[in-house]
């Protein structure tokens, strides 16, 4: 995968996700989202205020990863963010805008090899990239859902299930579970099939790469999904499978 293709596929998925949001009219900001207690606009300011975060954090100017200061878990201190700073939805539309472009300029401009501070450890810009792009594309669910709007899946699910894949080893660890290898054949939106993981693995995971990464965003259970498990620890996998890196 090219060293830029991820920072390009993180601005096309804005970019898909800025295309419906362009189209709302005034009720539906205040439409309840499919994020529990968040409006449309509600979602969009989380997304605005998170890619503020990374321009910060990528150019060291301010710490903007205290998220222990604001409430006992990330998703409280998230949601006590978005309560303090509620507002117009086209108004945060636009500070959206112009925060995902700035966040995008600012990964693109940093240092590859030098990995920066975020939620729960310094990542690699690259691989800070992907995890923002695994939030737009679960988050623009929550938008789209609700309202009715088709949103395709595309080739850019690859990243979100490298993502799910990859963060397999702590997810284990943080169940109090040993880490097992797992690999995953998915079949992508085109039809291909997507081979992700150790080629040997004993545990694998099929099925389509759309279930599979709407699991590991949390937004389909495995038992819905025409995912298949195979192996010993392989259904363990699937059910502790999360989008969002740890390393």
């Amino acid at each position: 995968m090219a060293h830029t293709e991820v920072f390009d596929d993180l601005e096309a998925e804005q970019q898909q996700l800025e295309t419906v949001l362009a189209g709302l009219g005034p009720a539906d900001w205040a439409t309840p989202s499919a994020a529990a207690g968040w409006s449309v606009a509600d979602v969009l300011l989380h997304l605005a205020q998170t890619e503020e975060a990374v321009t910060a954090t990528v150019s060291e100017q301010g710490d903007p990863v205290r998220w222990h200061e604001l409430g006992a878990t990330v998703d409280e201190a998230m949601g006590a963010l978005v309560e303090a700073e509620r507002g117009d939805g086209p108004e945060i539309f636009a500070r959206w805008r112009v925060a995902r472009r700035e966040s995008v300029a600012a990964l693109r401009a940093a240092d590859p090899a030098r990995p920066v501070r975020w939620v729960a450890t310094p990542l690699k810009p690259r691989t800070l990239a992907t995890t923002r792009l695994a939030e737009h594309w679960a988050h623009a669910f929550d938008i789209t859902v609700p309202l009715g709007i088709d949103y395709p899946d595309t080739a850019r699910l690859r990243h979100v299930a490298w993502l799910g894949l990859s963060t397999l080893p702590y997810a284990f660890r943080l169940a109090g579970l040993p880490p097992v290898a797992v690999r995953a054949e998915l079949t992508a939106p085109d039809g291909s099939t997507w081979h992700l993981g150790d080629p040997s693995a004993g545990n694998v995971i099929t099925g389509p790469a759309g279930d599979f990464c709407r699991v590991g965003a949390q937004r389909l259970p495995p038992a819905d999904t025409k995912l298949e498990a195979t192996g010993p620890d392989a259904a363990s996998a699937l059910r502790l499978l999360r989008n969002y890196a740890v390393s």
